[in-house]
Order: structure tokens, then sequence, then C-alpha cells
């Protein structure tokens, strides 16, 4: 296979994969029309759970299921709960095109929780990217030109959420076992959401439930997706391909749902997008920074309801790590 071949192989599987992830959102979102987002995060990791333990078949690493960084796994956990039933509210609330425009500020996020918690050191380029972004999160939200909503805020607190939960993973990934970065948001979406369900459970018929099985199986094949894509190519070719999501987004949203996107979710998600990209093409020069956050979160964002990638792969560093930090 020429070098050519090869480089464009990892893209194409990534787009394959973030297209199954936004079938999975789609199904999320069509279920959410009925049932709680509660009802939905509890089964769609329940069902997830068997399909999660088959990836940390592959952790050989000795320990316990003791963390090492007790606080920061609290914190983790916590931040992916909450981004767990806010980003499956904000889905069966909202647009989807909308709700991913919103969470695509996560690696914008990402770069400025970067500065506190790992110690980077963001300059002018990146900083100003991370400006323009959050600008285009003002545009596709409006205030005061349109009606807000807990929808909006749930995709705003999901992109907060996902942010904090794949920085720390940065921060304690080389310390953790997989089992602990994984299984913890995992369990306590299970814990939590249980504890929920007496009040929001409605009877599910078959065909529902076949739905959540879906959701299961579209993210288990979509992480493979993933980690298959970012073993054939460089991560700053890869982690842009996120991005295509807003384009299933906006043909399932079209298709199942009546949804068309309106000028303001289109301008700022474009706005946000470009940022994004600036952000990751930073991050892929040798000579930017020894910390690439957003390039090394590589996967979408975390809700801790399926296996994320960040935390399988989390000792990968792309090449020039060594490289002395500057922006």
């Amino acid at each position: 296979m020429s070098s050519q071949a090869r480089s464009l192989r990892g893209p194409l599987i990534a787009l394959v994969a973030f297209a199954l992830f936004s079938g999975h959102d789609a199904v999320v979102k069509s279920l959410g029309g009925t049932y709680a987002a509660f009802q939905i995060v509890f089964f769609s990791v329940l069902l997830g759970l068997p399909f999660a333990m088959l990836m940390l078949m592959r952790d050989r690493t000795d320990g316990t299921l003791l963390p090492r960084h007790p606080g920061w796994v609290a914190l983790r956990t916590g931040a992916a709960v909450v981004t767990g039933v806010s980003v499956f509210y904000a889905f069966s609330v909202l647009p989807l095109t909308q709700v991913y425009a919103i969470l695509f500020a996560a690696p914008l996020l990402i770069t400025l929780l970067s500065i506190p918690i790992l110690g980077e050191r963001v300059g002018i380029h990146r900083g100003g990217a991370v400006l323009v972004g959050l600008a285009g999160v003002l545009i596709v939200l409006r205030p005061g030109g349109a009606e807000l909503g807990l929808g909006h805020a749930a995709a705003l607190i999901a992109a907060v959420g996902s942010a904090l939960a794949s920085i720390i993973v940065r921060r304690i990934g080389p310390d953790e076992r997989n089992v602990v970065l994984l299984l913890y948001p995992m369990m306590a979406n299970l814990v939590v959401m249980a504890l929920a369900l007496p009040f929001v459970y409605q009877p599910m018929p078959l065909t529902d439930f076949a739905a959540l099985g879906a959701i299961a199986v579209l993210a288990f094949i979509g992480s493979l997706g993933v980690i298959a894509a970012y073993k054939a190519s460089e991560a700053v070719l890869i982690a842009p391909m996120q991005y295509s999501q807003i384009l299933w987004a906006a043909l399932f949203g079209w298709l199942f749902f009546a949804e068309l996107p309106d000028g303001g979710t289109v301008l700022g998600a474009a706005v946000i997008i470009a940022s994004g990209l600036y952000i990751l093409l930073r991050e892929g020069r040798a000579d930017v920074s020894a910390n690439r956050p957003v390039l090394q979160t590589r996967s979408r964002p975390d809700t801790g309801t399926v296996p994320r990638i960040s935390a399988m792969d989390r000792r990968y560093t792309p090449d020039g790590d060594d490289a002395p930090p500057r922006d």
C-alpha cells in the first residue's frame, strides 16, 4: 500500500466511525421524545457494559480498581455523569445541528482548561482561536434574539463537562489503569440513573428496547473505528474528522425529524469549527507546544456512557512532544 493510500485510510475510517456516532445520537433523539434522559442513559450504559468489558480485556497492566488519584477520578466521574444526562437531554429537545454546534466548543474549552490543569502555555494564536470560537457559540445561541431554554443550558453544560473530563484524562492517564478511567464513569452513571429511574420510568415496547441496543452497538463499533483510524494515520489527520458529524446531523435532522438548521446555527457552527481546526493544526506543528490536549483527546465528547478513546489510548503522543513549548 502506498504512503498516500495509508494516509487516506485513517481519515476514511474516521469518517465512517463518526457517521456511526451521529446515527447513535439520532437514535437517542428519537427516543428522547418519549423517555426521560435518565432512562435512556441508564439502559444505554447497561447494554454497553459488555462491549466495554471486551475493550478492557486489552488492559494487561497489573493493579487494583482503586484509583491512584482519587480526587481527580472523582471529579472526572462527576463531570462525565453530568455530561451524559445533559447531552442526552439536549439531543432530545434541540435540533441535532444546534447541539453539535455547541458541543464543538469542547476543544476550545479543553485548550482553556489545559492552562490550570496541565500547566500548558497558550499563546496569542490559540488564545485568539478560542475567543473567536466562543463568539461562534454566541452566534448559535443568539442571546436576546432567540428563546433560550433548558436544552441550550444542557448542551453548554455538556460541552464544559466533556472538556473537563477529557483534560483530566490527560493529567492522570499515565498513572491510572484503563479499567479505572473507563468503568468508574460508566458505573457511576448506572447508579445515579438507577436512583432517578423510579421517578421517570416509562414502560418500553420491544422495538424501543431494540433501539437502545442499537445505541450500544453503534457506540461500540464507532469506538473501534476511531481506534483503528488513529492507528492508521497521524492524529492531526484524524481529529478534524469529528466535525463531519455536523453534516450527518443536518441530514438525519432533515430526514427523520423535519429539522433544517437556521442561518445563525450554520454561521456559528462554521466559526466554531474553523476555530477548532485552527487549534488542531497549531497543535499538529512540532514547534508549538510540549502539550497537545486537543489532539490527544482523540474522541468525540466524553459522556461516560461509552468507552472513551482518549482513555484507551492515553499514552499516545504525537511526534514532536519533546519540542520546546511556544505558540
